[in-house]
């Protein structure tokens, strides 16, 4: 079967128990850093995706991903079924499922600003508020500085993205000319 629709079961599943139980904001926050975990260390997959290592060891993995202590309960329960089903290389579409149905359903986006140079808060105020009023959605608004823009930002949200930096015009430019 398809890791994708396998994964969409597990996390709408979860989701559903999460409603109803009311911890669905909280296991949010944990998948949310379970992703990060899988990015930021690339041993985690292969530590999970080992056949050697035990189940128990697995979960405890899984768990310190998680965020470690202050995991819900459900999630620990939901952890150790996705084990017992054998379905724990399947964690990290899991977590990015739960995470795409969470913000469907709380009608969130995710937005990034990234800018030469730090800016001020009434700054991204203002490019909140004007990602809000496109989107029609709230927003989760993340900055980032990156001095290789030179001047200018790039803004990222939903499927669209801006790229007004100087180093995108330096380029735009160079391919004109060499053209």
């Amino acid at each position: 079967m398809d890791i994708g629709i396998i994964s969409v079961r597990y996390a709408r599943a979860l989701f559903k128990r999460c409603v109803e139980t009311h911890c669905e904001e909280q296991v949010y926050a944990h998948m949310q850093q379970l992703a990060a975990s899988y990015i930021q260390l690339p041993a985690l997959r292969a530590a999970i995706d080992n056949p050697m290592l035990p189940k128990a060891d697995k979960q405890t993995l899984l768990l310190e991903a998680c965020g470690g202590k202050g995991v819900s309960e459900e999630l620990q329960r939901f952890i150790a079924l996705v084990l017992d089903k054998g379905r724990e290389d399947r964690m990290q579409y899991i977590a990015n499922a739960y995470i795409t149905l969470y913000r469907e359903d709380r009608h969130l986006i995710d937005a990034k600003l990234t800018t030469a140079v730090p800016v001020t808060a009434e700054t991204e105020k203002k490019m909140r508020q004007v990602v809000e009023k496109r989107a029609k959605a709230d927003v989760q608004f993340t900055t980032e500085v990156d001095p290789s823009l030179i001047g200018g930002f790039i803004l990222e949200y939903d499927t669209y993205r801006l790229d007004a930096s100087v180093r995108n015009k330096l380029r735009t430019i160079l391919t004109q000319l060499t053209t």
